[in-house]
């Protein structure tokens, strides 16, 4: 760890300072992002919307290279295939209750399909490493940015929407009858995460995205009360895991994404286990 803090501190590295900025700033989405996810218990929703995202990327690259589309960017159809699948998963959880399951699964399929069809017609080679794991040192200034506009979106509808948000996830009859929209915030939070996880892709990948979406919130929630708490904890929680898993990753030659997500694994699991202890010995 002591090269780590070393490397950090050399100019030259720039991009550990992007990766560490970048740890920072899109644990704010994660952990209140995470924190709906969690407590709505959607995060299967997620995962297709995450596997999704590459059928986008996938479509980006071959309109980007094989079409000449020079504008047409991965991460912008990233966004656009997170979008268009969180609407759809988020009608059929609404208006398709008994095979839900089977149509989400199917969506969550035919995105990583799609993804590599488009890839297999765009010409050259591309490594899919980086978009299935993620590397968080690959990010750039205009990452950095865009993490910020997500954050101030996040951070601005929740504080503004926070009560409608609350009774969707948590009693969506009662905040139905109070005259709410609820299929409107239902939807709308689902795009939000949507968004969020076109970040996560970036530093985890598509594969482990789950993980840093519901670890943090989980162990948030054995100490949280409140559940503006959960979200902070989420926060301060998913910043640590990041940085820290940054650290190990680059002291011992490994993935950044897989050694981030181990580190969260194996804290919940131990603080899972000593939680069930304690309260074995109350009982």
């Amino acid at each position: 760890m002591i090269e780590f803090f070393q490397a950090l501190l050399d100019p030259d590295n720039r991009f550990l300072t992007y990766a560490m900025a970048m740890g920072g700033l899109a644990s704010i989405a994660f952990g209140i992002i995470g924190t709906f996810v969690t407590i709505k218990r959607i995060s299967y929703l997620a995962g297709a919307i995450s596997h999704s995202v590459f059928g986008g990327i996938g479509l980006a690259l071959y309109l980007q290279v094989g079409m000449g589309i020079s504008w047409f960017s991965p991460i912008l159809g990233a966004v656009l295939a997170a979008v268009v699948s969180a609407l759809l998963v988020g009608l059929v959880s609404i208006h398709a209750k008994e095979r839900e399951d089977t149509i989400i699964g199917t969506l969550w399929a035919v995105g990583m399909a799609c993804g590599i069809l488009f890839i297999d017609k765009t010409p050259g080679y591309f490594s899919l490493s980086s978009y299935l794991f993620g590397d968080i040192l690959l990010i750039s200034h205009r990452d950095l940015v865009f993490v910020i506009c997500l954050d101030v979106l996040i951070v601005g509808v929740v504080v503004l929407f926070f009560n409608r948000f609350f009774g969707v996830c948590f009693d969506n009859e009662f905040t139905l009858l109070r005259g709410i929209n609820t299929t409107f915030f239902y939807l709308f939070l689902l795009v939000l995460t949507a968004l969020t996880v076109v970040l996560l892709v970036r530093i985890v990948g598509i594969v482990l995205v789950i993980a840093l979406l519901t670890i943090p919130p989980a162990i948030a929630g054995f100490y949280a009360r409140r559940l503006w708490q959960m979200m902070l904890y989420s926060v301060l929680l998913c910043t640590l895991f990041t940085w820290t898993g940054l650290g190990i990753s680059y002291s011992l030659a490994l993935s950044s994404g897989p050694t981030i997500i181990v580190l969260c694994g194996t804290v919940y699991l131990v603080l899972l286990a000593a939680n069930k202890l304690v309260f074995t010995q109350n009982k």
